[in-house]
């Protein structure tokens, strides 16, 4: 301010010799001093009012900057914090998917994950609910799975027995009290925004991926003998899919997307080093390229994911083998190989001598 005030003194005093010496030339009359003085601090006092009002919102964002745009649970969250924060529970993220990670939290949608089996989808609700530092709810989907096994039923037995005392009705068991709580209801019902994973949606039914509308955009469920019950605060809901069917455009409407392929070597390395104790960074690389050349360069019919690369680089490393080499491959073939007919076409063609040659 005491800045802003001497600048204001020599404006004014340049200004007035300006005004006199407009005067003395006969360019301005002496009456018109007083009208120029006085608009000059008409002028000046509204300058000062614009800059305390763009200093006030300066201090506004910078203090929204340094607390963060998005907060979670007091916390602030950015894109940089979700790599780090991850990072720091052993997931190796990039920014594709820590941008698809922070969108969700942000907008509070839903997050799909599409991938093939194993590239890390599960794990990042596991690494979400760490974050954040909430509780894992965890719904597996499989065929045949509806709203009794995922959202609620009624506990009959205890209904049976309480309609059974005096003066009760029927009516009177269709309560909060008599329900047996599932997973989608549980969610609702928190009051500390977990972190639900809808895991597979893929394996349920079509039916019950649209059971799940209600739930996804407007964070509510209806229970016909009770009404509606809206979530006590909104859960920050994670859904992975394998691929097996293709979901329906209103379910992916309600949520962010984000795909997860295959890791490129380097980022499988990294992942080895975080997984693995005790390996060292050269056979990481060459179990990061085995792995790369058994997922383009191979014709099988099952590709091995991240966590079988996990599996034989821990049997590699537990037994001291510090090399990929034929003998290494067909030891340790069973962990990466899933399916007979991928064993006998290995087998058929060399086996870990002809891999390790490609």
């Amino acid at each position: 301010m005491e800045h802003s005030s001497s600048h204001d003194e020599a404006y004014l005093d340049a200004l007035k010799r300006e005004v006199y010496f407009d005067v003395v030339t006969g360019f301005l009359k002496l009456r018109d001093i007083d009208p120029i003085m006085s608009g000059a601090q008409d002028y000046l006092s509204l300058r000062r009012q614009t800059l305390a009002r763009i200093q006030h919102w300066k201090y506004w964002i910078q203090y929204k900057l340094k607390r963060g745009i998005l907060m979670v649970n007091g916390n602030a969250i950015t894109v940089e914090q979700v790599i780090e924060q991850f990072a720091a529970r052993d997931y190796v993220c990039d920014s594709t998917i820590a941008f698809a990670v922070y969108l969700s939290l942000l907008l509070q949608k839903p997050l799909l994950i599409e991938g093939e089996p194993g590239v890390g989808k599960t794990e990042i609700a596991k690494v979400l609910s760490s974050m954040v530092n909430t509780e894992l709810i965890r719904l597996q989907c499989y065929e045949g799975l509806d709203e009794n096994r995922a959202l609620y039923e009624w506990n009959y037995q205890k209904q049976l027995l309480f309609i059974q005392g005096k003066e009760r009705t029927a009516e009177d068991v269709f309560s909060e009290e008599f329900l047996m709580v599932r997973p989608l209801m549980k969610a609702i019902l928190s009051e500390t925004s977990p972190v639900l994973l809808i895991d597979e949606i893929d394996k349920a039914d079509e039916e019950f991926e649209a059971f799940l509308l209600e739930i996804l955009s407007d964070f509510q469920i209806s229970i016909p003998e009770f009404g509606t019950l809206k979530a006590k605060t909104i859960p920050h809901i994670i859904i992975t899919n394998n691929d097996v069917r293709e979901l329906t455009d209103a379910l992916k409407r309600r949520c962010i997307y984000l795909y997860i392929d295959y890791p490129t070597v380097e980022k499988e390395q990294n992942i080895l080093v975080k997984k693995v104790p005790g390996i060292k960074a050269p056979l990481a690389q060459q179990i990061a390229e085995l792995m790369h050349t058994l997922r383009t360069r191979v014709d099988l019919l099952k590709k091995p994911s991240i966590a079988e690369g996990i599996d034989f680089a821990r049997a590699m490393t537990m037994e001291g083998i510090q090399a990929v080499d034929g003998d290494a491959i067909d030891k340790f073939l069973p962990t990466l190989l899933k399916n007979k007919e991928d064993v006998a076409m290995m087998s058929k063609r060399g086996g870990g001598k002809w891999l390790a040659e490609i």
